[in-house]
């Protein structure tokens, strides 16, 4: 390997990152990032804000239309962030949005060209056509289908009165009336995420077109008061619902659209708005992942030992610590022990970063009382979400079929680190348990390799590659949580490296698949994984394959590091409703990680 990379020139690069990454934190010792810009956040937002007060939100319901014409692709569409392929979601949202001006004339071209670019992608511009696009998008989850639909409907694009309505399928909010025990078992045409949408979109739905059956109507009616009151008592305190614009945007515009303006929930949700507009007249898709970033640059400089001395491990350990949640959660109800992406209100906890959360705060501690505390309700938390076969979802076990619901490879693997970074520290009989779920998520990730040896993640993907999959990310982090285990899933690793061998570029990078062109995200992700596996040293063959390619990977982003706009971030990461977003530390954070485990890998004996 010392063929492929200059050690003068990884050291050199590996400091400068370092030093750029421990720049990036806060006053707090904590990492907020910044994620990207969202055209259809802007135009959710904006349009939200003109339904409740047109008058008052002015200001900014104009910036939000004027940074959208000013991100326009040049086909006429529009893209979840301004580096991301136009796509029918957002560009029907951003259309709908420019309804508030249309009479002025003062955005007409950017109308016109985005009518253009809706017409060639659904057929035409005709409701039924709309309507049927978003269904071969979404299929039966109507967690996203019907809020856009519903902003249509309200911006006038379906058509005028009932009629425009009978395009948006009726989300059942009556059941929102029941204990929420039960919602597993009802398997609901939503994700256990939307409550909020189910109620207020279901509402608008029932205002503008009742159905025909007395029965439904009278009980629909029966339970619109009911339910306002269950998304009262699940608002967060400053409004936003999950820290999301675009969530709480539908929220608002459902109930000020369905003669609610005054409700509590419509003014708390204009606030959560108003104070998440960005000056440039955006609004983001979340209001930041600080915890994830966080626990993703801790575990990214513990790789290589960074930059984690005493000083800089307080901080981040007590922010950590602090944001445990140790009640019931009252909007997924989520037992104590998990932890959320953001220390804000409008967070739920899940398991990707409760596993990121317990990875950190053993990288931080020598695993004192207090912490190995707060770990094992951690570890008790994910076990009590791990699914009947073997996986671990996001947010709640068994809520549906549909998949930010079902049990993910990635996430499942990201457990399994953090069972295993905390097994020789837990209690017995908590310790007992742990082993039984790890051999059981262990096959989980047998059962969801691919024949190629690849995994396919939840939260991630690739614009650019078949499916919009990226099985790089996937696998890689997968590898890199089978890699903590001893004497269980070598077959899996090998077969996974076998896949990221095939996966690479011809320049030594990688992108989200083969062929995709290579990104530093991607690139780091598959050198590190590739160094870990090098490190732990399964067979020569193996070992010695893993070692050149590691190399490679490591010459490439040292190369591109040194280019102009080397650690640009690349649109990878999928929010809620599969919206792709890019976050500004993930090029960072990736790259020191790899680094930090390249040059540990120079250090050790080959083969």
């Amino acid at each position: 390997m010392s063929e492929s990379i200059d050690i003068r020139t990884l050291d050199a690069t590996l400091d400068d990152l370092v030093k750029r990454l421990l720049d990036a934190r806060d006053e707090t010792g904590r990492w907020q990032g910044r994620l990207s810009s969202s055209a259809l956040s802007t135009a959710a937002a904006a349009f939200a804000l003109a339904k409740v007060d047109p008058e008052k939100y002015r200001a900014l319901t104009d910036g939000g239309l004027r940074w959208l014409a000013e991100h326009q692709n040049t086909d006429g569409g529009w893209g979840d962030t301004i580096r991301s392929a136009s796509n029918i979601s957002t560009t029907l949202l951003c259309w709908s949005a420019f309804s508030i001006v249309e009479r002025s004339n003062t955005f007409s071209h950017t109308i016109e060209q985005a009518q253009s670019w809706i017409a060639a992608e659904a057929g035409s511009l005709e409701p039924a056509a709309l309507a049927a696009a978003l269904d071969a998008r979404y299929g039966q989850d109507r967690s996203f289908s019907a809020p856009i639909l519903t902003m249509c409907a309200l911006a006038g694009r379906l058509g005028e009165g009932r009629q425009a309505w009978r395009y948006v399928r009726p989300l059942p909010f009556e059941l929102a009336a029941l204990p929420r025990r039960f919602f597993a078992a009802m398997r609901l045409p939503v994700v256990s995420y939307a409550l909020p949408a189910l109620i207020a979109i279901g509402q608008a739905g029932f205002h503008h077109h009742r159905p025909r059956n007395p029965l439904m109507r009278m009980i629909r009616a029966m339970a619109r008061k009911r339910t306002l009151r269950v998304l009262e008592a699940v608002q967060p305190d400053n409004g936003g619902f999950l820290e999301a614009a675009p969530l709480t945007a539908f929220v608002a515009m459902s109930l000020a659209g369905s003669g609610e303006k005054d409700n509590p929930v419509v003014t708390e949700a204009a606030r959560f708005l108003v104070d998440s507009v960005r000056a440039d007249g955006s609004w983001p898709i979340d209001t930041n992942l600080a915890t994830w970033v966080t626990t993703l640059s801790i575990n990214a400089l513990a790789a290589g030992d960074k930059g984690l001395d005493d000083g800089r491990r307080r901080k981040p350990r007590e922010y950590l610590l602090a944001t445990q949640y140790k009640t019931v959660h009252p909007y997924t109800l989520a037992a104590p022990g998990g932890w959320a992406w953001t220390n804000l209100p409008g967070a739920v906890p899940d398991a990707d970063d409760t596993a990121g959360a317990l990875i950190a705060l053993r990288n931080l501690s020598e695993a004192d009382e207090r912490t190995t505390q707060a770990a094992s309700a951690g570890i008790e938390w994910l076990l009590g979400l791990q699914n009947g076969d073997g996986g671990i979802p996001t947010f709640c076990r068994g809520w549906t079929n549909l998949p930010f619901d079902r049990s993910a490879p990635d996430i499942t693997a990201h457990a399994l680190g953090a069972f295993a970074s905390w097994l020789d520290r837990l209690p017995g009989p908590i310790r007992k348990r742990t082993e039984q779920g790890m051999h059981r998520a262990v096959a989980y990730l047998e059962s969801a390799q691919r024949p190629d040896g690849s995994w396919v993640p939840l939260w991630f993907g690739n614009d650019a590659a078949n499916g919009q999959e990226n099985p790089v990310y996937g696998t890689a982090r997968v590898l890199l949580g089978l890699n903590q285990l001893t004497g269980q899933g070598v077959g899996l690793i090998r077969r996974g490296c076998e896949y990221l061998f095939s996966a690479c570029n011809g320049d030594g990078g990688w992108g989200g698949a083969s062929g995709v062109a290579s990104s530093v995200e991607e690139t780091a992700l598959a050198t590190d994984v590739l160094a870990q596996t090098a490190l732990r040293g399964y067979d020569n063959d193996l070992t010695e394959r893993c070692r050149q390619a590691a190399g490679s990977g490591a010459r490439w982003l040292c190369e591109r590091m040194e280019a102009p706009g080397g650690i640009e971030p690349t649109p990878i990461g999928l929010y809620f409703a599969s919206l792709w977003y890019y976050e500004a530390l993930y090029p960072l954070v990736f790259a020191v990680s790899a680094l930090s485990r390249v040059r540990r890998l120079l250090d050790s004996p080959g083969p």
